[in-house]
């Protein structure tokens, strides 16, 4: 199963708005979805820290800020 990853932040509302906004492409795609929370993790936030969130699959960054729908669903679509 693919599988992105979210890196996030639990107060951040634009973290809060990615999430929301991918679900419908998770869903299309049979996609799963792991939330990583950047401050748990030292070498994650001296790396993302200012760019949350992060959308990921592997070391692929997708997309940061805010949802690339047609980035990610053209990204999805290659990879199934």
């Amino acid at each position: 199963m693919v599988e992105l990853t979210l890196i996030s932040r639990g107060y951040c509302h634009l973290c809060h708005d990615m999430e929301a906004a991918v679900r419908p492409l998770l869903e299309e795609f049979s996609v799963g979805l792991k939330v990583v929370d950047v401050d748990a993790d030292p070498l994650l936030e001296a790396r993302y820290d200012e760019l949350v969130p992060v959308l990921l699959h592997g070391e692929t960054e997708l997309c940061h800020y805010f949802l690339d729908e047609a980035k990610t669903r053209e990204y999805l679509a290659r990879i199934r």
